[in-house]
């Protein structure tokens, strides 16, 4: 059984668990799958808006698909949810990332 499998699994007896979407988000990434990636992050999102560090893979992954102004919201959405959870690390990533991206 893959990652992907096995992460699959584990979300059949808890299918909100936002750690486990997150790591399967990312698995699908790392297969080039953004398609699936995405829409797992945005049901993160969705239900947790608390759940930063989706924001800033979210918003990568909508760079590498040429979707600027969807980056851009992504990024700032996160650096609001960074600072109401007073993470200033990821708040600090996000800031980067957005600034890279704007100018």
């Amino acid at each position: 059984m893959n990652r992907i499998e096995q992460i699959q699994e584990f979300l059949k007896s808890n299918p909100k668990d936002n750690f486990l979407r997150h790591a399967l988000a990312l698995e699908f990434i790392k297969i080039g799958n953004d398609a699936e990636a995405k829409i797992l992050f945005e049901n993160i999102l969705n239900d947790s808006p608390d759940y930063v560090g989706s924001y800033y893979h979210l918003a990568k992954l909508f760079e590498r698909n040429n979707e600027k102004e969807e980056a851009i919201k992504c990024y700032e959405n996160g650096m609001i949810a960074a600072k109401e959870a007073k993470d200033q690390h990821s708040y600090n990533e996000l800031q980067a990332a957005y600034e890279d991206l704007v100018y």
